[in-house]
């Protein structure tokens, strides 16, 4: 049974169905309305368009068109771009515009209009809807200030991990009386983004080195700190440990208990010398084998691939020791060499082997030489970071 609210609510919808006639729905539309001649004069607007203006329709109908309503911003793209598409199409729809109120203030809008012509073409009227977009303009003004917030943070963290990397990598290396030692690295891409590639030659004791070399999974400020950690952790368990293997085996443990699901790969080397000689001991855990070049041999591979680093329980790591004579060199890489890319095909060991057994001068030449040859092979775009260390006995 009816209620009496609800019989007054009935009462109330059929009074308004009686009044819905075309000028009240014309007056009272959610929208602004206007119609205007061709060249813009307005002829007639709607209550709701005043209502949101402030302008009077005596003061608009007849006297101003509506190009005039407009900032003078609006009206340039309004000569520019609205009444030219409008002309040529019949209809422009979805147009940001402002709208200068009475009061000065102005009213973010999107304007559809139509274009009207007599059955011979010419133009008759231009019949316009106006819609308020201040919502949607501050929702827009919001975004934006939120993508701007965003990219001043990335900003900031991009110049972090940059200023980390270059604390990671030696500006020279240092000098070692009898070994005669370059080193290059070239981030991926423009540069701007930090690798986890790293380089380090420090000294234990007298004439007792150690060089590594390294490759951290990703990129960006994480894979700085991850960087960090593993130059750092390697540079303090040689101290501890002799052999390479346990410098790893260090590094290892520290990596599965820092508060990182990024793994690395590692190559470390121990140079103590012997007279006129130096044993190197090579030790290596998920990273490129270096390369061994005797003189008047082709250069080839030394020591045993080990476990990635951080990435699995229980990993092991070999120690492999070889004797540097005068004219002898080893030469380290991370895989943006090998894995350079061109048009699908990677740069591959056999090409670098083919480079270091090339250049059989200064380290500096060799270093160049393969620093220069992958990018080429690339036409000068790295995919990835590219570190090379090469060493050689005087």
């Amino acid at each position: 049974m009816p209620t009496p609210q609800r019989e007054r609510a009935d009462a109330a919808f059929h009074e308004a169905l009686l009044q819905d006639d075309p000028e009240l729905l014309y007056d009272r539309a959610p929208c602004g309305y206007l119609s205007t001649t061709p060249d813009g004069v307005v002829v007639r607007v709607n209550e709701t368009f005043l209502a949101w203006t402030g302008h009077r329709r005596e003061d608009l109908v007849g006297r101003r068109r509506f190009i005039d309503l407009l900032p003078v911003g609006g009206r340039i793209y309004h000569e520019t771009h609205y009444a030219p598409t409008l002309h040529m199409q019949g209809t422009a729809r979805e147009i940001a515009l402002e709208v200068v109120c009475a009061d000065g203030r102005r009213l973010p809008v999107l304007v559809n209009s139509v274009l009207d012509r007599d059955a011979d073409g010419a133009p008759l009227v231009i019949r316009t809807a106006v819609f308020d977009a201040t919502e949607r303009r501050r929702y827009e003004q919001e975004v934006l200030a939120a993508k701007r917030r965003a990219e001043e943070s990335e900003e900031r963290a991009l110049q972090l991990a940059q200023t980390l990397q270059q604390t990671l990598i030696p500006p020279t290396p240092p000098h070692i009386p009898g070994l005669d030692l370059a080193a290059a690295y070239r981030p991926a891409g423009d540069g701007r983004y930090v690798g986890g590639d790293f380089y380090d030659v420090f000294q234990v004791s007298t004439d007792d080195w150690v060089i590594a070399l390294g490759d951290v999974q990703g990129k960006g400020a994480e894979a700085a700190a991850v960087t960090a950690l593993a130059r750092y952790t390697v540079r303090a368990a040689s101290v501890d440990h002799d052999s390479p293997s346990q410098v790893l085996h260090t590094l290892d443990q520290v990596l599965h208990h820092a508060e990182t699901d990024r793994f690395c790969t590692v190559v470390v080397v121990r140079l103590r010398r012997a007279d006129d000689r130096w044993c190197a001991t090579v030790a290596c855990g998920g990273h490129p084998l270096p390369l061994l070049r005797r003189r008047g041999q082709p250069p080839v591979a030394v020591g045993e691939h080990g476990a990635l680093l951080g990435a699995l329980p229980g990993a092991t790591f070999t120690d492999t020791e070889v004797t540097l004579s005068p004219g002898d060199a080893l030469v380290l890489f991370t895989d943006g060499v090998t894995e350079g890319r061109r048009r699908g095909h990677f740069y591959g060991s056999s090409r670098l082997v083919s480079v270091v057994d090339e250049h059989r001068g200064s380290a500096a030449e060799v270093t160049d030489a393969i620093l220069a040859d992958v990018m080429s092979y690339q036409s000068g775009n790295a995919r990835d970071d590219i570190a090379v260390v090469t060493v050689a006995v005087e």
